[in-house]
Parts: C-alpha cells; structure tokens; sequence
C-alpha cells in the first residue's frame, strides 16, 4: 500500500486506525454535497429574487450562470493548486470562501451584490470540488475500496443536485429566498472547521514542480470566457456581438494555452494525462452527461411551476423520489463496477437514462399529471446516479496519487463545460416559437418545448451510451500505468 504525504495508506487506515478514513470520507462526500447542492438550491427561488431585487426576464438567470461560469472556469486552477499548494490547504481556502460567499449573497438587497456573490461561491466551489475527489483518490487504493469510496461521495454529489431544488423549495416557502444562500453557511461553517480536524497536515511542497501561472492564466480566462458565452447566448443572441466576441476571445486563449503547455517545463496539464484512455473518455462522458442528465432538473422544475402550476413547497416536493432514487444509484456504483467493469455499468446506466429521458418526453404535456412522471424519473434518476459516480472512477483510473488534484480538476472541468453548453442548447430549443404568447397558448407552448428539450436529452444520452461502448478502454487496451485488473477492466 502507499502513503500520501499525511501518512494515511491508501486503504483508509493511518496510524490512528480504520476511523479515520471512515471520518475522512464523511467529511468529503459531505463537502461534494455541498457544493453541488448550489447548482440549483437557488432555481425554485428565482421568481421571488426576481421581484424582491428588481431582475427582469431577461436577466434572471444570471443568478444560475453568474455560479456556473466561475466555477467551470476556475475548476482545473482548483485541482492543480489542490496537487501543488496542499489539498488541505484549498479545501480550506475553497469551504471557506463558499460560506462568506453565501452570507453576502442571503444578505445581497441588491442584484449587483447577489450576482458578486454568487460569482465567489463559483469560485469556492472550484477549490473543493475536484480537492475533495483528489483527496478520496488518494486516500483509498485503486480498484474495490476507492470504487466504494467514490460510491459514497458520488451518492452525495448527484443527490445534492436534485436536493438543491429540494431544500430550495422548502426553505424559500418556508423564510424567504435568503434563506437558500444563508443555509450554505450554515452547512460550509462547520465543514471548514472539520477539515482541520480530519484531513491530515499537508505536508512540504514537492521540489521542481511548478504553478505554470501563463498557462493556468489563459485556461482559466479562456474557459470563463467561452462558458459565459454559452450560458449567455440565448439572451444575448447568437450572433450579436457579446456573444461572438466572448467566443472568440476564448478560443484564442484556448488555443495560447495549447502552444503555453507545449513549452512549459511542468505544464498545467501534464502530457501523460492526456495520454491516459481512462481520463480521457472520463471527461467526454462528463461532459456529455452534465449537458443531458444536469439539465433535467432545470426543466423539470419549470415544468412543475410554470404548466401544472405548483407552488415553491410543491416543486420541492416534486423532487423527493428522484432524490432517493439517485443516491441508491450512486451508493450502488461502485460495487457494479467493482463487479461488472466500467464498460458494462456505464452502458447499462446510460440505457435506462435514455429510456427514462424519452418517457419523461411523453409523460410532459399541457395537461400532465405528476403520477404520469414516476417511471420516466424513476429510470431517468437510476442512469444519473450510476453514472455520476462511475464517469469519477473511469477518470480516476491510473493517475498517478500526484496528478491527481489535475486530473480531477480535467474531469470536473468537462462536466461544468458540459453544463453550461447543455443549457444554453436545450434552453433554446424548449422556448422557440414562445414570444408572444400568453395566457394558456403560453403555457402549452412550454409544455411542448420541454417535452422536445426532453427528446433531445434522450438522443445525447444515447450519444454517450455509443461512447462509453466504444471508446472505454478494455483491459487489453494500453495503460500509462500498472494497475490491478478488476479496476482497468471495462
């Protein structure tokens, strides 16, 4: 077994013993948690912020993208600070910028301060999510036990997506829409201050490794960039000039951060990363999941609101079965891959998702009902779990214990790129042919472009279940590095 720098084997134990490890996963998958619970804890309370703080139709869902754009962007400076500085170091930093983040935005009167806020919780966010999967990767050792482990913190990360709309409904109904931010302070708080009890010291930086600051610099700028004007797009048109200009100044510092690695003596992203199969189909399955999968909720929600008329307590509630449905699946995970390989669990996981995706497709009309719903979220929910954890563990997989802070800040990068241009497209499609309508053409017309935005979802699932069966690499294919057979088989 090895040890990270903290002297914990990568079973779980340290010199403390077997609780420690157990003591260091709760805490992980608590802060994954919490993270991904504000991707949409703050959805159901959109109408009340809008006419609390004076937000117009067009510009209400900044309050989603101000968080979605900084997070994608600073999510690969966040695993890399993560391998270089101390992960200890950038939960810390990360858990502790979330919590005064959201104090600003439950205490914001106006939309500038909220959307300031919002912005730094993104950025918070970026710290602790790939910190807290670096730390269960290498805190457990490859193959049965970190499968287990990242079953756990996955379970928590897909349920805090769909508890975010959950808890956003009850506490909005409950005392007000401040409360969807202030209740992260309640939860980051005490989690900053754990992380100095559980996780181990960091120990001294590693000699000749550097931050490459040119290139986490232009990556970073060059992804924000392109992720706003993805998020972006609908409102402010394809063509106009925000638009093309955020566009294009991203791709050219893209393609800057290409030519930075290529002179770089210790680059951002390290060559043998990308050689790596595993991490590689990882992240186009990230992507493609958080574009399909991620986006349902968002819909669903307005579903819920805007056609069958429920209430913010209602629309929570709505959420209940996909929650449990969706931690059984991640829980379940890593035991199936464990047993089946990635390349059987991934496939069957995607297969469901889609057939889920087209009957929520047909279960959403002008005069639906929520019972017509179940089985679509039920198989719908059961692909999301699996798949969450197991695209995680597919990342994971041969990466070197100090690589990997980058590797999963590669992985998380897809997946909030994959969010953001998710959205923008399936936004689109859902409201073509709503301006003005009103009254019952309106809400009929939402209906039917859900219900195709639903469709669509199904079609890029089943995109990604022909990935996943092509593209995940066999136990014959190459590995950059040894590893036990039952976690490269696929």
């Amino acid at each position: 077994m090895g040890r990270d720098r903290g002297g914990r084997d990568r079973a779980g134990r340290d010199r403390g013993g077997r609780d420690r490890g157990a003591a260091t996963l709760a805490l992980l998958s608590f802060a994954m948690l919490i993270v991904s619970l504000d991707q949409y804890i703050v959805v159901v309370a959109l109408p009340d912020i809008a006419r609390d703080l004076g937000y117009s139709a067009q510009t209400l869902q900044s309050v989603i993208s101000a968080y979605a754009v900084t997070s994608a962007g600073f999510l690969l400076f966040g695993g890399r600070a993560a391998d270089l500085l101390g992960r200890r170091r950038v939960l810390a930093a990360g858990l502790g910028l979330y919590a005064a983040a959201a104090r600003a935005g439950g205490l914001a009167t106006g939309p500038g301060t909220l959307l300031a806020a919002r912005a730094v919780q993104g950025l918070g966010g970026a710290l602790v999510f790939p910190t807290t999967l670096a730390l269960v990767n290498t805190t457990f050792a490859e193959g049965r036990r970190r499968n287990r482990a990242l079953g756990i913190w996955g379970g928590a990360g897909a349920a805090g997506l769909v508890i975010g709309v959950l808890a956003g409904g009850l506490l909005t109904q409950a005392f007000g829409w401040q409360a969807v931010f202030l209740v992260n302070v309640a939860l980051a708080g005490p989690a900053l201050l754990l992380t100095f009890v559980v996780i181990a010291p960091d120990g001294p930086r590693g000699s000749g490794r550097s931050f490459d600051l040119p290139g986490a610099l232009s990556v970073t700028v060059g992804v924000t960039l392109i992720v706003f004007a993805m998020v972006e797009g609908p409102r402010l048109g394809w063509l106009s000039p925000g638009f093309l200009g955020s566009a294009a100044a991203g791709l050219l510092l893209l393609t800057a951060f290409a030519l930075i690695e290529r002179r770089s003596p210790d680059p951002l992203v390290p060559p043998r990363l990308l050689a790596n199969p595993h991490l590689v189909t990882g992240v186009v399955i990230a992507f493609m999941f958080m574009a399909t999968f991620g986006s349902v909720l968002y819909f669903l929600s307005l579903y819920f609101q805007e056609v069958l008329g429920y209430d913010a307590l209602r629309t929570g509630a709505g959420f209940l079965i996909p929650t449990a449905v969706v931690v059984a699946g991640s829980a379940t995970a890593g035991r199936l891959v464990t047993r089946f390989g990635l390349r059987a669990t991934l496939s069957a996981a995607l297969a469901v998702g889609a057939l889920g995706a087209v009957a929520l497709g047909f279960a959403v009309t002008p005069d639906g009902s929520y019972a017509a719903l179940v089985p679509g979220l039920v198989a719908l929910s059961v692909g999301d779990g699996i798949v969450f954890t197991a695209m995680f563990i597919t990342a994971a997989t041969a990466v070197p214990d100090r690589d990997q802070g980058t590797a999963s800040g590669i992985a998380s990068t897809g997946s909030g790129m994959g969010a953001a241009v998710g959205l923008a497209v399936l936004v689109l499609i859902a409201t073509a042919g709503l301006d003005g309508l009103s009254g019952e053409r309106l809400r009929a017309a939402t209906a039917d472009g859900i219900s195709t935005a639903l469709f669509v979802v199904a079609g890029g699932i089943a995109l990604t279940f022909l990935t996943a069966l092509t593209r995940c690499p066999t136990a014959r294919g190459p590995t950059p590095a040894p590893v036990p057979y039952q976690a490269r088989r696929c």
